[in-house]
This record gives structure tokens, sequence and C-alpha cells, in this order.
């Protein structure tokens, strides 16, 4: 039988696991940057010491990268407070995640690491596998070349060829080699100027970048760019010659820059965007272009929904959302949209995800491509609609803070689920993308009425499942034992 400290327990992990997966340290609309940081300060410093099983295995659920990267680190400072047990488990969960995140995100990571002075032999160890795991070092060299040349250092990793400047002489090398052809790796990041070529294509195409043009445009964008500007290259003229070599995320976020300089070659594949992503590049848009480019961009945005949707496709029965773009929903200048773009990208999910649907905007508008935060936020008023349709699901996608008028929400809901529907025929799930820093979580509607964060909408179905558990009639036996089997999935998936 579980106790009263049990449930405590549970709703510190779900209240956790909220904000891992919302809050960013930016600034939101309602809150500024340095009480979201210092709000997640206490939530990590809290949940490392109270529950470090269960603060380790966040990291195998759908948090975001800024607490994944957070996380890590505090793991990593505290290794001594850990056991064997943990230590493996640890290092397994954390080895996973970091071969998840961006490598920006790792590198800075590392860099963080390195200020903190934080050098004990795990961590060494978890930097070198990482980067020997890494399926290009050349081209990581070229492309975060300061970022790696620390970390190398740090790790204690031995550059194959000529010895590191910070080797003195007659000094041992580590036993442990940084990868490269032929010794060129360490070369190019310690003595790029003592080699007069290299064998490794992508840095002799650096070597030769600094004084042939044509040599940039074999390099990485974001390399290429500075190399263009030192040349005093024409901005369209570059883009057209790069547009290749372009991820395709720089694609996206370069396609409207490369009109404006009529570089129609930069033109990224809408189709094949991550669907939160498109949603946000949408609402970038001014209202004209999406008119003119309606076909375009809807096709784009139900083929990315279905795509995340996968085989649950139409398996969701009659869904209904209620969905918030009010005023509050454009963010801040940090996140901007950002809480209209989940409410978008939610509504193409849901629609693939349900076998009916019907999506309520709070502003009463039908044209979800036009979207755009306005006015209040009558969430009562749509709920009352949403509910009756008789849906299967009820979805409300929302920042919480219902004030047209206020407590309304909360008081239809109530009235729900205690007098009309006891038996939960109809499952209500709040799904919220704004974390609440003066509540150490996001804001919810009604206590009777499960609340998630939510920030990618491709995790939409997995949060969904774990909401469940903050409707306050489970308790820490089955939220540990859900943690251990996403753990587990989680796990397999490395191999």
């Amino acid at each position: 039988m579980e106790t009263f400290g049990d449930l405590v327990a549970a709703e510190d992990v779900l209240l956790f696991v909220n904000a891992a997966i919302t809050a960013t340290g930016q600034r939101e609309f309602h809150g500024d940057a340095a009480e979201q940081r210092l709000s997640l300060d206490f939530l990590h410093a809290y949940m490392l010491g109270n529950y470090r099983d269960l603060y380790a295995a966040a990291l195998a659920l759908d948090i975001n990268d800024h607490n994944a990267v957070l996380i890590i680190r505090r793991l990593l400072e505290t290794g001594r407070e850990a056991d064997a047990a943990q230590r493996a488990t640890e290092g397994r969960l954390i080895a996973r995640r970091l071969a998840l995140l961006p490598p920006q995100r790792v590198y800075g990571l590392f860099r963080a690491l390195r200020r903190a002075k934080v050098n004990n032999r795990r961590t060494r160890a978890v930097m070198r596998d990482w980067i020997a795991a890494r399926p290009d070092p050349a081209f990581d060299a070229v492309k975060y070349r300061g970022a790696l040349k620390q970390a190398v250092r740090h790790a204690h990793l031995a550059p194959a060829g000529p010895a590191s400047p910070d080797t003195a002489p007659g000094q041992r090398q580590p036993g442990r080699q940084l990868p490269g052809a032929a010794g060129e790796l360490g070369a190019f990041l310690f003595a790029p100027r003592s080699r007069k070529r290299f064998e490794t294509p992508i840095l002799e195409s650096w070597r030769r970048a600094h004084h042939e043009q044509g040599a940039l445009y074999e390099l990485p964008y974001t390399v290429a760019e500075g190399f263009a500007a030192a040349h005093g290259i024409d901005r369209a003229a570059f883009l057209e010659r790069i547009a290749p070599r372009m991820t395709r995320l720089e694609q996206l976020r370069l396609q409207e820059s490369g009109q404006r300089h009529r570089a129609d070659a930069v033109q990224a594949d809408l189709a094949r965007m991550p669907l939160t992503r498109l949603a946000s590049y949408v609402l970038a848009l001014p209202p004209d272009d999406r008119v003119r480019r309606r076909a375009e961009l809807t096709a784009a945005l139900r083929t990315a929904a279905e795509r995340a949707a996968g085989p649950a496709r139409g398996g969701w029965g009659r869904v209904t959302a209620v969905l918030d773009d009010s005023f509050s929903s454009y963010g801040s200048g940090h996140k901007r949209r950002r809480p209209l773009a989940v409410a978008l990208a939610c509504h193409h999910l849901l629609a693939a995800l349900g076998a009916e649907y019907t999506a309520l905007w709070t502003s009463g508008r039908r044209d979800a491509l036009l979207a755009h935060p306005y006015g209040p936020t009558p969430l009562g008023r749509r709920i009352v609609d949403a509910l009756g349709t008789g849906p299967d699901r009820l979805v409300i996608v929302s920042d919480g803070r219902d004030n047209a008028p206020p407590g309304l929400a909360a008081e239809v809901l109530r009235v729900w689920r205690t007098r009309l529907d006891p038996e939960h025929r109809t499952g209500v799930v709040h799904l919220n993308p704004v974390y609440d820093a003066d509540g150490f979580d996001v804001r919810r509607l009604a206590p009777s009425v499960p609340t998630a964060g939510i920030r990618d909408v491709e995790d939409l179905p997995s949060l969904v499942e774990l909401a469940q558990f903050a409707e306050g009639r489970t308790g820490l036996a089955e939220l540990t034992a859900h943690l251990a089997a996403r753990t587990g999935r989680f796990l397999e998936g490395a191999r």
C-alpha cells in the first residue's frame, strides 16, 4: 500500500518532468528569463538530492535539450554521490542522450564542464566515447574547431601525430588517441599552419578556402559564410552556390532570405521538416504569403502530421481540440509565436490521429493557416462547445490562463467530471506549452483534468500517456514502472 510520501514523490516527479519539457530558461509572455532560470535551478537541485534515480530516468523522456544538458551536467558533477549500480545506469543514459543531442549542444556542455573544472574520470570517459563515436570527426573539426579543440584537451586525448601545445617536452602522452587519418586531425586542431597540404578532403578545402574562393563551397554553410565575408563575395551568388551544402533546417531558415536576395536555389523541402518547426515557419510568414502559398503549406503540414502520427493515424476515434490563439500565444521575443506554433502543429496532428476531428480556436477563427495571436482567452466557453460535440477525446492546448471570464474553464471541467461524466467516457487532457516559473510547473486548468507540458508536438501521443499520472489516481509504483519501461525502450534504441 502506498503511503502519503509515495504520492508526494509521484507529484514531485511529474512536476519536474513538465518543467523539463517546457522550460528553456528564456523569457515567456508572463515571466522573465531570470525567474525561469532560478526556478529551474531549484527543481534540478531538489530532484537530484531527493530522487536521483528518477532524475536520471528523465533523460529517457521527451524533455527538451536544454534540460537534458542540465541533467547530464549535474550527474557528472556529483558522480561521487552515486553508487556503482547508479553510475552504470547513468552512464548508459548519458551516452544514449548525448548521441541524440545536436552536436553544438554537446560541445556547449563540454565547455561548461571545462569552465566548472569538472574533470573526473567518468566525465573524461563520456567525452572520449562521444568524440570517438562521431561519424565524421574531420567535419566536426572544421565546423566546431574551437569546441572540439577544448574537448580534446579536457578529455586528455592525444592527437595522433604531433604533440599538442599543452604537452611539455618529454612528457608522456595520454594513451587514448583522437581519431584521424594519419594524425591529420591533431595537426589541424593544434597546428593547422604546420602542413602545406592535408590528405583529408574537407581539411584541405578549409586550408585552400583561405586563398581560393572556389574551395569554400566545399565546406559546411556556417564555415563557408565566414570565408565568403572575408572574400567579399556577393550574398546572392554565395547563397546560390552554397545551397547544396545546407542542412534542411538551414534551408528553411534561409529560404526567405534567399528570395530577398533572389537566390532561388535556396528552397527547403517543407514536407520533410519536423511538424513543430514547420508550424513556426508558417506562422512567421506574412498573411498574404500564407494565402498565396495555401496549397503548398497546407500539404506540407498535413504530410508532416501524418508522418508524426505513424501507425496511430486515425485510431483515436472522435477527437475535439480547444486551441489557444489568444494574445499571450505570441510568447516572447526569445520564443516568438512558439505557443501558437504548438497549437497549430497539434491541430494538424490531432486531425491525423482522429477518425473524426473538430477544432475550436479560442478566437473563434475557422482558418487555421491564418492563425495569429489575438484577444482574450475564453477557454470555458470553448470547452462547453467542445464537450457538446460528444468526443471520445478532448485535447486542450493552452497556457492555462483562462480569463474570459476567469475560472470558468475550471468550473466547467469540475461539473463535467463530477456530475455529467463521472465514468470518464470522454478522455480530457490539457497540454500546456508554457512554463510557469512562479508555480514551478505548467499552469493547470482543474484538479480533475491531467495536464502535461509540451514543446515538440511530435511527442504528443507519449505525453498524453504520461498525463494520466497527473490525475492523482496512480502513485509512485505505477509511475516508476512507467519510467522503467520508457528507460528500457530508450536504451534499447541505442543497440
